[in-house]
């Protein structure tokens, strides 16, 4: 369990780092300053603290799921598809500024994590609730980007 849950650390956290790259520059551009944002949109610093738990709880999840059950392949094609939906959605939104496919690629990681999280609900000490925050936050993030795609025609 020790060595599923350092590769899923290593794994989840450079994705953030990866997407990071994309995002840097974004939060600062004259682009997003002109975006009318929503009025929940949470100050910066939320951003990194609630990633940091998200991964922390994924992490937990993920190396619970992957060791158990003759379905390991599936957990790691879901786990695949999943981190290529959250590091695309930073070059989508910020660099090629496609608020639009950057919606429907948080609404498809969002139903994702939302489905493995019910197929995971029975993993051994609860881990599903290592996926609860993934998901709230991702909720929070896709009204987000809703309102910059409807605010914003």
């Amino acid at each position: 369990m020790i060595g599923r849950i350092v590769l899923f650390a290593v794994l989840n956290f450079g994705a953030l780092a990866v997407g990071g790259r994309f995002t840097a520059a974004g939060v600062g551009s004259p682009w997003y300053d002109g975006l009318e944002k929503a009025p929940w949109t949470p100050p910066g610093w939320v951003f990194g603290a609630a990633w940091t738990l998200v991964m922390l709880g994924f992490t937990w999840f993920m190396a619970a799921v992957t060791g158990t059950g003759s379905d390991r392949r599936a957990w790691w094609a879901a786990y695949a598809v999943a981190w290529v939906l959250n590091v695309a959605w930073n070059p989508l939104f910020f660099t090629a500024h496609r608020t639009g496919w950057a919606l429907v690629d948080i609404a498809a990681l969002l139903g994702l994590i939302g489905a493995m999280a019910w197929h995971g609900r029975s993993a051994p000490g609860g881990a599903v609730l290592g996926a609860v925050p993934y998901l709230v936050w991702l909720t929070v993030a896709t009204s987000l980007n809703a309102y910059i795609v409807i605010a914003n025609r």
